[in-house]
């Protein structure tokens, strides 16, 4: 077993019962990766393991999920981060994203995957914002279709782990 899915047991990210996902399907489990980065030394992992593997100019990541992980991870690779809004303001600047994205390559990161809507959703925002943004590292997959749905976008979707390797 991989460090980070090792972590993801030890922090009690995997709860069973039954719950309904942001796609809006049911599951009898929910990967909950945002309260598991609460813990340092899980979010320190990821981001390291992030920085370490990939190249980038900019890390982005969708509110509220993708923004520790793209924080931390810049922080680790000592290079800028980009916050995408997951809804439009209606005040101030009205940007979808924080963040100087134009001309860049930019890696998107992911809490979960699982249909594959928000990493398209963050792509297509960084692209429109003039990133270069082709590629999504979630921490889990959840293996349900995100993969084939960004493959058919020309996106690349890695995943630090996958949910078969820790259920």
């Amino acid at each position: 077993m991989n460090a980070i899915a090792d972590l993801l047991i030890r922090n009690k990210a995997i709860e069973f019962g039954d719950f309904t996902l942001a796609s809006g399907a049911k599951s009898r489990y929910y990967v909950d990766v945002k309260t598991a980065v609460t813990h340092p030394e899980f979010l320190a992992a990821i981001a390291h393991e992030i920085a370490e593997r990939y190249e980038f100019d900019v890390v982005a990541g969708v509110a509220v999920g993708g923004v520790p992980l793209a924080v931390a991870t810049a922080l680790a690779a000592k290079k800028p981060f980009a916050i995408i809004r997951a809804d439009e303001k209606d005040h101030g600047k009205k940007t979808p994203i924080i963040g100087d994205v134009e001309g860049k390559e930019v890696l998107l990161v992911e809490d979960v995957t699982t249909s594959g809507g928000s990493a398209l959703y963050g792509i297509t925002m960084l692209r429109d914002a003039g990133g270069r943004a082709d590629r999504v590292v979630t921490v889990v997959d959840r293996e349900q279709g995100a993969e084939a749905t960004l493959k058919a976008k020309a996106i690349d979707l890695f995943a630090l782990v996958r949910v078969s390797e820790i259920l």
